[in-house]
């Protein structure tokens, strides 16, 4: 599933594109992962921005003042937004909604349809709970060590878990999750952290998505970016599904275990419980 490297990456090639643009009219499936698209025909498009794993669309109508409306899209597990005629894409059967905009057309491609996209007031995301409580974005000057910290105490959760609630901090999920408990040398399964290990943790999840963030995120199988080309980011996963595989850092074998019902690669010997 895409995460913040991989939708930010999309959010950098797409805003200059639709920014300023009218949405003429949308057609989209009937399915319940969609909701109120009509209302955003006849509105422009504010801006283009990122919350977590989420973009979001300030819609302005004419005569308005401030945008009224909201466009919300979460590219789930194999969303993908792309551009009629540009980087030679057409589109197929697995396009599920098209915005036809007054300079183009942005299709929305899901293959597996766990995409969202849905059109609300603006900034109510009281019926998007993932959204509504979401932590701080990992990379603002707001994700600090102290409330990180604090944010970690108020759960017995497991560490992983809380990281892929997207309550401690924005964005994270099982790639990034895995790679920063590893660098940070900190079980996922570990329930209680000191201040120095949930120190050097808020620290590596800094290091491990601002690297991704700069190689465009990681591409498995369908995560592409708007131009259709992949992210760079795969080849310097450091344990992420490698179980089996040495450590980079001591050599032991890599181990998989099933926390919070997710998959998670972790070295025995660098992270202690």
């Amino acid at each position: 599933m895409p995460e913040l490297p991989e939708v930010e990456s999309v959010l950098r090639q797409l805003r200059p594109r639709v920014r300023d643009r009218w949405i003429v009219r949308v057609t989209a499936d009937a399915q319940t992962r969609f909701g109120g698209l009509d209302d955003a025909a006849g509105k422009r498009i504010i801006d283009l921005r990122r919350r977590g794993k989420y973009l979001l669309a300030p819609l302005e109508a004419p005569g308005e003042r401030r945008p009224s409306r909201e466009l919300v899209l979460h590219l789930g597990m194999t969303g993908a937004l792309r551009l009629r005629g540009e980087d030679g894409w057409v589109p197929d059967s697995y396009v599920r909604a098209s915005f036809v905009l007054d300079d183009g057309v942005l299709d929305f491609r899901d293959v597996r349809r766990f995409g969202r996209l849905t059109v609300v007031t603006q900034g109510d995301y009281k019926h998007i709970a993932t959204l509504a409580n979401l932590g701080p974005e990992p990379l603002s000057p707001q994700f600090t060590s102290e409330g990180f910290h604090r944010a970690l105490q108020r759960s017995r959760q497991s560490v992983k878990s809380q990281l892929l609630s997207q309550r401690p901090v924005a964005g994270v999920g099982n790639i990034y999750a895995d790679e920063a408990l590893w660098q940070a040398r900190v079980d996922p399964r570990a329930r209680r952290l000191s201040r120095q290990r949930s120190d050097r943790l808020w620290a590596a999840l800094r290091e491990v998505l601002a690297e991704a963030v700069e190689r465009e995120g990681t591409t498995f199988r369908d995560y592409q970016m708007v131009n259709g080309e992949s992210g760079r980011h795969a080849s310097f996963l450091q344990v992420y599904g490698k179980a089996g595989v040495p450590c980079p850092r001591c050599a032991t074998p890599l181990r998989r275990v099933v926390v919070g019902g997710r998959g998670s690669t972790l070295c025995p010997r660098c992270q202690r419980w």
